[in-house]
């Protein structure tokens, strides 16, 4: 969606300062904006005991964003051993962090569990006889398969990679409380970018309903459910933001008729990402050059190693061309596109946007999740720099922009050969 007014009032005045320092492109971050949407998410579900969002590493896994989470008392989703790493650099620990991985492998495992070690939520009933021990905690993520529906995104639950099938979550949990597992933990992972909030309701229902089930089989109690991530974002000005008020009161009732049904309620757990800071960050690149042929190119400085999402999923970003105002000025209908040797390297398709000059600076927007977590090397192109918008209305370098030294920093290593005989 366009960018928040407040988002706007602090950034745009600032701006022209902005480029001229540290030149394009850049993706910055708005600091106040992550901490809104953060505080709001913890006022919503505060009447349920023991809420938790534990952001979405791979979202944007800069520790300076990752540090306003810790400092809002989030914990951390982590799906490798660099997000562990970075996670813990933040200083969290034990049951702040959740460690959720499919192919885990024994490299995996041993960092997970050192460090103070974290929440194992495991992928696959396969992965039990390769733990290097038996955590007292144990969780795993549920595959409803043909029971629910995904999205586009994540795509039908029955050909998703992930999780543990029906037929199986109950020997799962069996397994686990007979090696001596004595705390427990369900979690699942059906949509991404979803705006229905309907639909985050009734995965938080069939969670529930799920932990009575195996709770009766088992005689076991499940501490808490994380119903994931997939809180989405409007990306375009005409869709309607996720009812977060609507969905918080349904979610409260189930876990308020769970409370009188059963003498207790697990504490509730998510995992947002994309919606703590997808729409606090934006693009920032220059118009550099104007191609005419079937259609008309407007050539930018960055390309799609710095945003993904358009050629990989169609994917809709909104644009800005600073300081012009489309409902005022001319406009005409172009393609946005990078340099890279790929013909899906376009942010925009078609777009009708102000008529645009060499040297104009273009706002993409909602890039704050899965914009530069995203970003590749292929056609050696390099990643451009971080900025960090401060409530304070600094504005911070918080990831360099990728060197040539950088790229070519993999092909400095010994000489190491094995010699086949014949």
């Amino acid at each position: 969606m366009p960018m928040s007014n407040d988002f706007k009032k602090r950034l745009l005045p600032a701006m022209a300062d902005i480029v001229a320092h540290f030149g394009t492109p850049f993706h910055i971050y708005d600091e106040a904006g992550i901490y809104d949407t953060g505080l709001g998410l913890k006022k919503a579900f505060s009447n349920i005991d023991g809420f938790m969002e534990y952001y979405a590493v791979k979202a944007l896994p800069n520790p300076s964003i990752m540090a306003i989470m810790h400092k809002m008392g989030f914990g951390f989703d982590c799906s490798s051993i660099p997000e562990l790493v970075l996670s813990r650099q933040q200083g969290a620990t034990g049951e702040k962090i959740i460690f959720t991985s499919n192919n885990t492998t024994d490299e995996d495992f041993k960092v997970a569990f050192s460090d103070g070690g974290c929440i194992l939520n495991l992928d696959d009933t396969s992965l039990i006889p390769k733990l290097p021990a038996i955590p007292e905690l144990i969780c795993f993520r549920y595959n409803p398969g043909p029971r629910r529906t995904g999205n586009d995104i994540i795509g039908n639950p029955v050909e998703a990679k992930y999780g543990v099938s029906h037929d199986q979550i109950l020997d799962a949990y069996r397994q686990m409380a007979e090696l001596g597992s004595t705390r427990f933990g369900l979690h699942t992972m059906l949509a991404s970018n979803e705006l229905a909030y309907s639909y985050i309701v009734e995965t938080t229902r069939m969670l529930l309903k799920l932990t009575e089930w195996l709770s009766a089989e088992l005689n076991i109690r499940f501490e808490f459910i994380n119903i994931g991530g997939g809180l989405g974002i409007p990306y375009r000005p005409e869709e309607s933001p996720l009812d977060l008020t609507q969905m918080s009161r349904e979610i409260i009732e189930l876990f308020d008729t769970y409370q009188s049904d059963n003498g207790y309620a697990p504490k509730l757990f998510m995992e947002s990402g994309r919606y703590m800071t997808g729409p606090h960050g934006v693009l920032v690149t220059k118009a550099i050059n104007h191609k005419n042929i079937y259609r008309k190119y407007i050539g930018v400085d960055a390309c799609m190693s710095a945003l993904m999402r358009p050629g990989m999923y169609g994917a809709y970003h909104h644009i800005d061309v600073f300081g012009k105002d489309p409902a005022k000025l001319s406009t005409e209908k172009v393609d946005v596109v990078g340099s890279l040797c790929e013909n899906i390297d376009k942010f925009a398709v078609e777009r009708e946007l102000p008529v645009i000059d060499t040297d104009d600076i273009l706002i993409i927007q909602d890039t704050g999740a899965h914009g530069h977590a995203m970003g590749f090397n292929y056609n050696a192109k390099l990643r451009p720099k971080e900025l960090l918008l401060r409530q304070n209305g600094s504005v911070e370098l918080i990831r360099r922009e990728e060197t040539m030294a950088d790229y070519f920093s993999t092909l400095n290593f010994e000489k190491n050969v094995l010699n086949i005989k014949a």
